[in-house]
């Protein structure tokens, strides 16, 4: 006849077992508890990669290479997770050593990225890159607190025919005007103190005055609704204050605006088309990223080779680029971002808040000049292994 001989484990050891295996075979929420995580993590990487490479095109422009972008289009984060448990408990006659508990468990979890990249060429490449950014998309982002001096500096190459810095060719100072920028000063003091503003207005277009359509021609019902054209305005606000009545005035002297004028409507060119207009000329992305590239430090070695021409200098009340961008062999610990570019490093400052700010204007003007994904080549990186 047989017996089982008593347990000698402690009780509290067996629940302590049966309760780790009860907990490895219950519920995991794998997906909320990642989504926590990798949203933010994921979106952290996507913003310090497109910083990196805002700079590195800036570095290559200033070594005549081309500006290359390759957009993050999609990524898809698959998890797998498994798990297995297998236990028992032995039970031996008395004359065995001793009762035992046992078990073991199994889990894990994978996870398997994939990221899809969709580099800018043909005609998009022509829109989001080579094409003027149109001011009524410029202006409004003073609305979202935006220096004016600085966003006009980077983006306006000329203000009623006052002009910004043109860059190669046009001499050490790059051929701007003094008073293109005694213009930016002043309106950033209104700026400051509430005088000065933006407003923007839609109105509707009638669908046979929409360019490159042809008036009287039948239209589909889907093309035929009314289109709605922006026109952006700088407001000069009512104000008491002597020193800032000053100010406007000489904003509407450089301005060739009637004395008594309190609002101008903001068009595109070179001059303006009838009078009370302020005619912005502005940049493409193409010439904003040369127009830095010529103000950023370089080796003076790469200078007198021939590798790069020498760096543009600032004029009139100006004392510093829009960016300050410093090269070196080797990158301090701490920096807002930095590239790796042929033997040297180039790296923005985390102490420069200015350089900083202006360089956040540039992504956002990109992204505001980026116009939808037509088909192209597109990469598709598995990045799990």
């Amino acid at each position: 006849m047989i017996f089982m001989r008593s347990v000698r484990l402690p009780v509290l050891f067996r629940f302590a077992v049966l309760g780790s295996f009860a907990a490895l075979c219950g519920c995991i929420g794998v997906g909320p508890n990642r989504m926590q995580n990798d949203q933010l993590a994921y979106s952290r990487a996507l913003g310090e990669t497109q910083k990196r490479e805002m700079l590195l095109n800036i570095v290559r422009r200033r070594y005549a290479d081309p500006p290359t972008f390759l957009d993050t289009t999609q990524v898809i984060a698959g998890y797998s997770f498994s798990r297995s448990v297998t236990g028992g408990y032995y039970g031996y006659p008395a004359s065995a050593v001793s009762n035992y508990l046992f078990g073991q468990g199994s889990m894990s979890l994978a996870e398997n990225p994939t990221i899809t990249y969709q580099p800018l060429t043909g005609q998009q490449y022509a829109e989001n890159v080579i094409r003027p950014i149109s001011p009524s998309v410029i202006m409004p982002l003073i609305l979202g607190g935006m220096s004016i001096d600085t966003l006009l500096r980077l983006t306006a190459q000329s203000i009623d025919g006052l002009s910004n810095v043109r860059g190669l060719g046009s001499g050490p100072f790059g051929g701007g005007s003094v008073r293109f920028y005694l213009l930016l000063h002043d309106l950033r003091q209104l700026q400051i103190a509430g005088a000065m503003t933006v407003r923007i207005a839609s109105e509707e277009m009638n669908p046979d005055d929409v360019p490159g359509r042809k008036k009287g021609r039948e239209q589909p019902d889907s093309d035929r609704k009314a289109k709605k054209a922006e026109h952006v305005y700088l407001v000069l606000s009512s104000t008491s204050d002597n020193g800032l009545l000053a100010v406007q005035a000489e904003v509407r002297r450089l301005l060739h605006l009637p004395p008594q004028t309190q609002e101008a409507e903001i068009v595109y060119g070179p001059y303006p088309k009838r009078p009370g207009q302020i005619a912005i000329l502005t940049r493409s992305m193409l010439a904003m990223l040369t127009q830095l590239s010529y103000e950023m430090e370089v080796p003076d070695e790469d200078v007198k080779s021939g590798r790069t021409p020498p760096t543009i200098g600032q004029i009139g009340i100006e004392t510093r680029p829009e960016v300050v961008i410093h090269s070196g062999k080797r990158a301090p610990e701490e920096t807002y971002t930095s590239v790796y570019y042929k033997k040297r490093w180039y790296w923005i400052e985390e102490t420069d808040f200015q350089s900083k700010e202006a360089f956040t204007m540039v992504q956002v003007i990109n992204a505001l000049a980026a116009t939808s994904h037509g088909t192209g080549a597109i990469v598709t990186i598995p990045t799990g292994g």
